[in-house]
């Protein structure tokens, strides 16, 4: 007969549920109060920017060692420029995390007219590269001025609807003068025939009409009418619409418009979950066009893995977090729609970029912030990180804990000394 179990003793089976329900209530609780405390948005944003910065300069080292070293006898010309532009970034970054909210709305319009200037440039006399007309030569020096206008029509279109904030229960008031500004400035791009940043241009609208609460009936119009348009562009373009026809089965027209995207599936695919190891890519040998620019996510695949590239992901939904942490906090409207504006920006192109890589969708040159090699694209964006950064630092509560934090090491010092 089994000996019958004291009903006052409990079974090791419900202490050991016990201990484990106690364990993670534990890191619950730890995680709660590590997000609760001031400085958490802060440091979340300056930590993930830094990791970001440090794995695209390894990755650019990586990617284009080869076809530097073919173009100019060098493995690390295209890196140190990348070096120099990220020598520049954190500058501008450090600066745009300082000055005040009402220095940053005085530069709207500014910027926003010189933008235009640019962007209007760029149509009439740009440089084509790849198709596109997205390039304009000043001097020895090239820009790609839609990348500075992305920051331009954030800020922009933030600072109206701030002065708007009373009247934004109006139709019209919520749609003029924004909504005519922007597709001028998207009008400017399709001239010089970049689709993808077109599309961006069109999420930025879409995200600042959403965060100042347009009726759910304009966005389906113009999904509608973007659609439309889109599909007519791409017909009118012969190369733009095989790319299009392509990418649900790049192998179907593998030496032509499939070359990319099938060499970027090929790249991931060998990559595993560890990776081949950094410097191992094959790819970036010279079958992968575009390996340290739009396609450094292929190469970060191969040569990092599965882990590798959910760090990156990782990465951009934490600062994606903060930045939504820093939009729900604030008091001021001008931060709110200019930290979800910034938010959608980055997020959406990384989204596009990720895209393009795995074949979700067509190859439309849009490259991933902060990785990807170019000074044009870098700039804007370690300058709008650094805005939410600012805005981050002047929350309340964490500037009160960067007070005391300040309060006391002066105190440490002048003790000591």
């Amino acid at each position: 007969m089994p000996r019958p179990r004291l009903s006052g003793r409990p079974s090791l089976r419900s202490l050991r549920e016990a201990r484990s329900a106690a364990t993670r209530s534990g890191w619950t609780r730890a995680l709660k109060d590590a997000l609760d405390r001031p400085l958490t948005t802060y440091y979340l944003l300056l930590g993930a920017t830094a990791l970001l910065l440090t794995i695209g300069l390894i990755m650019v080292l990586s990617a284009s060692s080869v076809s530097s070293y073919r173009a100019t006898g060098d493995s690390y010309t295209i890196v140190k420029r990348q070096v120099m532009w990220v020598a520049l970034g954190i500058p501008c970054a450090f600066i745009a995390s300082r000055v005040s909210v009402r220095w940053v709305r005085g530069l709207a319009y500014p910027a926003f007219s010189i933008s235009l200037i640019l962007l209007g440039l760029t149509a009439l006399v740009g440089v084509e590269v790849n198709g596109n007309t997205n390039w304009l030569a000043l001097g020895p020096v090239q820009i790609q001025p839609s990348e500075i206008a992305k920051l331009s029509l954030v800020i922009w279109a933030s600072h109206i609807y701030a002065n708007k904030e009373r009247r934004l229960g109006n139709l019209h008031q919520m749609l003029v003068p924004v909504v005519p500004g922007m597709i001028l400035a998207t009008g400017l791009v399709v001239i010089g025939r970049d689709l993808g940043t077109a599309l961006i241009f069109f999420a930025l609208l879409v995200a600042m009409l959403w965060v100042v609460g347009a009726p759910g009936r304009l966005f389906v119009m113009a999904f509608l009418t973007v659609s439309v348009l889109a599909l007519a562009l791409a017909a009118t373009n012969p190369v733009r619409m095989a790319r299009i026809s392509s990418f649900t089965d790049p192998f179907r027209d593998y030496h032509s418009t499939g070359w990319q995207p099938a060499h970027g599936l090929y790249a991931m695919s060998s990559g595993g979950i560890f990776g081949e190891g950094i410097g191992a890519s094959q790819q970036k040998w010279g079958a992968l066009p575009e390996a340290h620019t739009d396609f450094i996510f292929a190469v970060l695949g191969e040569e990092l893995g599965l882990v590798g590239t959910l760090l990156v992901i990782g990465l951009f939904l934490v600062i994606a977090y903060a930045g939504l942490r820093v939009a729900r906090e604030t008091t001021q409207p001008f931060v709110r729609y200019c930290t979800f504006g910034i938010m959608v920006w980055l997020i959406g192109q990384m989204m596009v970029n990720v895209g393009m890589v795995l074949a979700m969708l067509p190859v439309i040159g849009i490259p991933l912030p902060l990785v990807s090699y170019g000074g044009s694209s870098l700039l804007p964006t370690l300058a709008a990180l650094g805005l939410v950064i600012g805005f981050a630092r002047r929350e309340p509560a964490a500037a009160r804990a960067l007070a005391q934090r300040r309060r006391a090491r002066s105190a440490g010092l002048s003790a000591r000394g």
